[in-house]
Parts: structure tokens; C-alpha cells; sequence
């Protein structure tokens, strides 16, 4: 079905990827939570070319200037997960969005010469709420407002994929066209606005530059599709496919993810690993209208774990145009 998982995720873009050096760091890591902070971290925006600034959070930071210096922070944390764990489990929601910002946060506190000021900083015009500003902080270059979004989209099989607008959300409520417009109209403006000027300045900001930080992943249909206009050229992949198209090998290991495993590339012990008959029992459960279900294909490593190589999502056969739930 195309590429490996692997294989997409060693390119990285030099010019916002000031980690692209530690691309083997991701496979090395075992603890789930921490290898999910580190994707966050390392991972290729979905743009290179956003109708809105771009910045990597991390871009002044003491790592960036020294890439090898962040690599011993994660394998320590990977030892010993402990103030990570305990930083995630203050977040009750299950929501991918806050998760992904969650992780954003506990790096930036812990990142020599960043100052994150304020996180989810409410800006409201009298009793009533315009909006947050996701994260506010300081580094060398200056103040920073920054909008942090995770998403995952599905390319169009009849419509041009070069146009934004044409890629959809697994639940088909969100477009990365509408997501930018969005962003571009009103969460990016807000820390210019009166209303965010006031806010900012309860904590001692008063000239901030506001930047845009996207990741995730574009999934591709059977067949392909042209990347949206702007996409990075190293963006994280994957595909799609309406249930009646599914096949597969039956030497092939494929096992469900639930959504908040849905960051970084799954990895598996032996015991945890689905067999194919487990997966075919599971996948002719399925409803009709089940939600998109984001499948991974697992490979054997070494040392007799199982990590992931492929990523699918697998939509009901009537997908985009599903009924109201």
C-alpha cells in the first residue's frame, strides 16, 4: 500500500525541522507516552508554505542549537516516564487535540531558554469568550503567540487534491481549507486584537509575533491523489479506503489503533500483537457506518517487538457522506 511508515518518516524538511538529525531517536524509544512527546517534537509539519507564519516551538531553544542535547533529555524520560506521566494525567479530556497540546506544554517547560509565559490563555470581550491563545511564550527571538493543531485528513478521489478545501476529517466535520481560513481569520489576529493586547499584558507581553505550528498526517486514497497546495514535501503519510476495498495479506499482521495512539508510530510487544484472524473477526463487526478506524500494519523488529511500518485509515462504504450521529 505504498510506502513504509519508516521509510516517510526519515526525511525531514531542514528549514523548520531543526531536530531532522534525530530521526533515529523515534524507533529507540519504548514507553508510549514518551515516544508520542518525542513525534511531537521531531515529526514534519503538514505545510511548508502556510497562508499564515510558520515556527517550530522549539526553533530558539538551547536544543535546537544542540540536537544531541534533547536526544539524552527523551532517552532519559524514556528511562524514567515518571514527570511525564505525571504531567498527562492532570488532562481528564480524551480529546487528540488537548492531548497533542498537553505534550507541546510539558516540552516547552522543560526547554532550556524557552520561557512558556502562558498556556490556553482565555481572551474575552466582557462575560463573553472570543477565544484562546493556545501558547505565549519567550525565547531569544522574542515574545510568541502560537497556535498548535494536530490534524488528519483525507485526500479526495474525485475532486483536485492540490485545493485544501477537498481534504476532509475522518468524521468529515473539518477541511484543512476551512482549518486555515480559520486560523489565518481568527486565532491567529486575536493576540493583535485590543481584547489580546490587554491579556497579554497581565503577562508581561507587549509586542508578540503570532506563528502557526500544524501536524499530523494527509491520508492518500487507493489510486492517489495530488498533495493540497503548500503541504510539506516531507509530511507524514498514509492511506485510505472504504471497507468493501479492504484486503490483505494473511502473512500480514494489521491491528486497530485507538484515537489517542493515533500520533506516533505504534509499537508492540509480541503478546499485544494481533493475528490476522483476530483482525478479520474484528474488521466484519464493524457497523455500517462505523467511524473511521486508523489501522497499522506491524513488522517484526529485532529485538522481538513490533512496530509500525503502514498506516491506513478504513472509512464505511458510504464515506464522506455519512448520517448524523
Amino acid at each position: 500500500m505504498g510506502e513504509t511508515t519508516g521509510q516517510r518518516q526519515t526525511g525531514y524538511a531542514r528549514g523548520m525541522m531543526p531536530f531532522a538529525d534525530l530521526a533515529p531517536l523515534l524507533p529507540r524509544l519504548r514507553h508510549p507516552a514518551v515516544r508520542e512527546l518525542a513525534w511531537v517534537m521531531l515529526s514534519a509539519p503538514l505545510l511548508g508554505a502556510a497562508p499564515c507564519p510558520q515556527r517550530h516551538p522549539l526553533a530558539a531553544s538551547a536544543w535546537a542549537d544542540d540536537p544531541a542535547r534533547l536526544a539524552d533529555w527523551v532517552l532519559a524520560l524514556d528511562h524514567d516516564p515518571a514527570p511525564l506521566l505525571d504531567w498527562l494525567v492532570r488532562l481528564s479530556s480524551r480529546r487528540l487535540g488537548l492531548y497533542y497540546e498537553r505534550l507541546w506544554q510539558f516540552a516547552l517547560q522543560q526547554a532550556p531558554g524557552v520561557e512558556l509565559l502562558a498556556a490556553n490563555l482565555a481572551i474575552r470581550n466582557g462575560g463573553h469568550t472570543l477565544g484562546e491563545l493556545d501558547i505565549v511564550l519567550r525565547d531569544r527571538e522574542g515574545d510568541h503567540h502560537l497556535e498548535l493543531a494536530i490534524k488528519l485528513y483525507l485526500g479526495p478521489t474525485r475532486c483536485p487534491g492540490s485545493d485544501p478545501g477537498n481534504w476532509l476529517g475522518p468524521g468529515c466535520h473539518d477541511r484543512l481549507g476551512h482549518k486555515l481560513a480559520h486560523l489565518l481569520a481568527h486565532q491567529l489576529p486575536m493576540s493583535g486584537a485590543a481584547q489580546g493586547r490587554e491579556v497579554l499584558a497581565g503577562v508581561g507581553v507587549t509586542q508578540v509575533q503570532a506563528h502557526l505550528w500544524l501536524g499530523g498526517y494527509l491520508f492518500y486514497p487507493q489510486g492517489g491523489a495530488e498533495a493540497p497546495l503548500g503541504s510539506h514535501p516531507q509530511h507524514l503519510r498514509g492511506g485510505w479506503l472504504h471497507q468493501r476495498q479492504w484486503t490483505a495479506d494473511a502473512s500480514q499482521h494489521w491491528q486497530p489503533q485507538p484515537r489517542q495512539a493515533w500520533l506516533a508510530p505504534a509499537r508492540v510487544t509480541a503478546d499485544q500483537l494481533w493475528s490476522p484472524a483476530r483482525l478479520e473477526a474484528w474488521r466484519k463487526g464493524l457497523e455500517t457506518h462505523a467511524p473511521a478506524q486508523l489501522l497499522t500494519r506491524m513488522q517484526e523488529r529485532e529485538d522481538g517487538d513490533w512496530e509500525e511500518v503502514e498506516r491506513v485509515f478504513l472509512v464505511a462504504d458510504s464515506w464522506p457522506y455519512l448520517p448524523e450521529r
